[in-house]
């Protein structure tokens, strides 16, 4: 059934979320977190699109934006192929990083904006990160608050609070607000996600048809199905091939480590075009 095209937003403005898929981790430290923001710096150079907030979280990234020359789904693909790719190497990993498609929301209201807007700096205070999100560096929040930085761009918010007191008081309120609801989001397309994937690899849309393959097929399709990141119960449900035996199969394919495998050096980004201070505000 094909995908139905995005609504477009009234005002240009968007709320989106870009997660790991099946809420992998992708950032594991800051090395990656600053990788990311020189990605995004890039592309906002490229795809000249206004960001009027982000935040980076462990497996996710909020992003309110407000695309002008290229339309999402170009600015996000520049930007999950750019950074998946570094990452991939970096970890020693292959397939897919992200979710197969961005999550979005139109913001068409300045009083949704304020909502999304605050959502947003504080998702790090919602996860009980930080008790401030002043206390969080890979967020807006800076940029707002002090006035600085070359990759928020805050004119819009301060002209909708009149100052930038009254914006930083209405950022560090205490709130309610609702937007995407990450977990329904997780546990409606977790399902569909898994049979996307099950079939672009096998061509399989059933148990029964995978069980009809050469046994060799089989076990081909089971570890690329777990180096997309599904675990072993998930894949057990999908090919009907019990879950032992699934762990066997990954187990088997998995190549012997060398012992300096965790100490290889690692070569830094090259990103000596975008490079950032760790001090900056973005």
């Amino acid at each position: 059934m094909p995908r139905q095209a995005r609504k477009e937003s009234r005002s240009n403005i968007y709320h989106v979320m870009l997660r790991g898929i099946n809420r992998q981790v992708i950032f594991e430290d800051n090395q990656d977190r600053y990788y990311f923001m020189t990605v995004l710096k890039k592309y906002r150079e490229v795809s000249l699109f206004n960001l009027h907030a982000f935040c980076l979280m462990p497996n996710h990234v909020h992003l309110l934006i407000e695309p002008t020359e290229e339309p999402l789904e170009t600015i996000f693909k520049r930007i999950g192929v750019s950074y998946a790719g570094w990452y991939n190497k970096k970890y020693e990993r292959v397939g897919h990083l992200f979710q197969d498609r961005f999550r979005s929301e139109n913001v068409e209201t300045d009083q949704y904006y304020m909502t999304a807007l605050r959502y947003i700096i504080q998702n790090p205070v919602k996860a009980g990160i930080v008790d401030h999100p002043g206390k969080y560096p890979w967020s807006s929040y800076r940029a707002y608050e002090i006035g600085k930085g070359s990759l928020t761009d805050t004119q819009y918010a301060l002209n909708l609070f009149g100052s930038r007191e009254n914006l930083v008081s209405f950022l560090t309120q205490a709130h309610d607000d609702i937007v995407m609801d990450e977990e329904q989001f997780d546990k409606r397309l977790r399902g569909d996600l898994e049979k996307e994937i099950m079939l672009r690899i096998t061509r399989c849309d059933s148990v029964a048809a995978f069980q009809q393959l050469d046994r060799s097929l089989q076990e081909e399709y089971i570890c690329e199905l777990y180096q997309e990141q599904l675990s072993g119960a998930h894949i057990a449900a999908l090919t009907g091939v019990p879950r032992s035996s699934v762990y066997r199969i990954i187990k088997a394919s998995r190549p012997i480590p060398d012992a300096d495998s965790q100490h290889y050096n690692l070569r830094e980004p090259e990103i000596s075009e975008f490079e950032f201070n760790i001090n900056e505000v973005w």
